[in-house]
């Protein structure tokens, strides 16, 4: 017994010493989870894992990361981003340009996005929906090997959508065949749903992505009108259950965005045309709402000097201003928010703007803030490991200069990022 206890003591003290650790020195030290800010502080992380947050002593060590000058904030959290294939939007105005891109191209370019989207401080992402089905399972699987620079991915695999809706590319004519991959998500029933959600949960997705209604950047469709029936919804959401995981709703229409709710969904994407039985149902099922506001002005400029077509245009500006005030309304009423961005619509690296436009519309910096990490993680059911400066959570960090909480723009100027307590800028 002896020679075991010495052994078992022997074997701790060995991993203890190759144990890697990384001490970062904190100058103030925003703690989201607590609404509170530290200042002079030590966080410890241990083979990528936060183990120790406490003041600064320098006998306790030095720094591996001296960050003293600067504001700390975990990892950034981004719920709505399209990084495995929505890079190709960004720079061809074509409703068509998926179908142009081979396979191997689109995944190319989705590691260049994931990068931009890493450095900018966004530690971890949801990425909701691609038109080439699983591409962004492999992204997804390439940045957790190690073989690829990205931020921690959960992923949808593709759209549950009707033939033709907003999940699909319908650019083209009549008479053209759209590749199957760019179709896995397609139903024409609730029985359809339930063996498309199966379909995407059995081969990588993370959750399941359903398209309640009409979208704005696509050729047909209107935005408020509902596309999937409300049966079509719950079996999705009834499968996605079954598999231990959830979905959640493109909803830009105010009956949309109800029955989805109603139909078990966790997060409402987008929201519009949301009103007050909107907000009320989904703080009554304890629903995320998780609005892009940002983008509409980007569409407004860039779009249109890109030429983008007209119809996304028209779109746009319809809903833009509709969606603020419902945010507004949402944040005013107490409702669960969350930070989502439709990263993929704008250039990767500028999600952090978003943050302006919710302190504009109502929020504090520190919810805006809470937004992107502890509401999000708890959208993301990852709480108490992203999002957080908790012992135990993943080592993310963030580093700006200046203090968010008296300018939240700062946050569009990120300085140092940390993830898995790794020195990734």
């Amino acid at each position: 017994m002896r020679r075991i206890a010495l052994f078992i003591g022997v074997a701790m003290m060995a991993s203890a010493a190759t144990a890697e650790t990384v001490d970062v020195h904190a100058g103030r030290l925003v703690d989201p989870a607590a609404a509170k800010v530290l200042t002079d502080q030590r966080v410890r992380i241990v083979d990528g894992k936060i183990a120790l947050v406490a003041p600064w002593r320098d006998a306790d060590g030095p720094a591996s990361v001296d960050w003293s000058g600067y504001t700390v904030l975990p990892g950034l959290i981004d719920l709505h981003t399209h990084l495995a294939d929505g890079a190709i939007d960004i720079t061809e105005s074509d409703p068509a340009a998926p179908l142009k891109h081979s396979e191997a191209d689109t995944i190319l370019k989705g590691v260049v996005a994931a990068r931009l989207e890493l450095r900018s401080g966004f530690t971890t992402v949801r990425d909701v929906g691609v038109y080439r089905g699983l591409t962004d399972v492999a992204l997804r699987d390439a940045i957790n090997a190690g073989e690829v620079e990205g931020p921690r991915m959960f992923v949808a695999g593709g759209y549950i959508t009707v033939p033709g809706g907003g999940g699909e590319i319908n650019a083209l004519a009549a008479d053209v065949p759209v590749p199957e991959a760019f179709r896995m998500g397609e139903v024409r029933t609730p029985a359809e749903a339930r063996d498309r959600a199966r379909f995407l949960l059995d081969h990588g997705a993370d959750f399941i992505k359903l398209i309640a209604t009409g979208a704005v950047l696509a050729i047909g469709g209107i935005p408020g009108a509902l596309e999937l029936s409300p049966e079509e919804m719950k079996a999705a959401c009834d499968e996605a259950k079954e598999h231990g995981s959830y979905c959640i709703a493109h909803a830009h229409g105010a009956e949309g965005i109800k029955v989805a709710i109603r139909a078990g969904v966790r997060t409402i994407e987008h929201a519009s045309y949301l009103d007050a039985e909107g907000i009320a149902l989904a703080k009554a099922n304890g629903v995320w709402l998780d609005m892009d506001i940002y983008n509409g002005d980007w569409i407004n400029d860039v779009g249109v000097k890109q030429h983008w077509p007209a119809e996304y245009l028209r779109k746009n500006i319809e809903t833009t201003d509709i969606q603020r005030r419902g945010f507004a309304a949402a944040v005013k009423a107490g409702a669960k928010m969350t930070f989502g961005t439709d990263a993929g619509v704008y250039m990767y690296g500028l999600g952090a703007r978003q943050f302006a436009y919710m302190v504009r519309y109502g929020m504090t910096p520190m919810q805006a803030i809470q937004s992107a990490t502890t509401e999000a993680s708890r959208a993301l059911r990852m709480e108490g490991q992203v999002g957080t400066v908790a012992s135990k959570a993943y080592g993310d960090l963030i580093a700006v200069k200046g203090d968010p909480l008296t300018d939240i723009r700062v946050l569009e100027h990120v300085d140092g990022v940390i993830k898995d307590g790794k020195l990734v800028r």
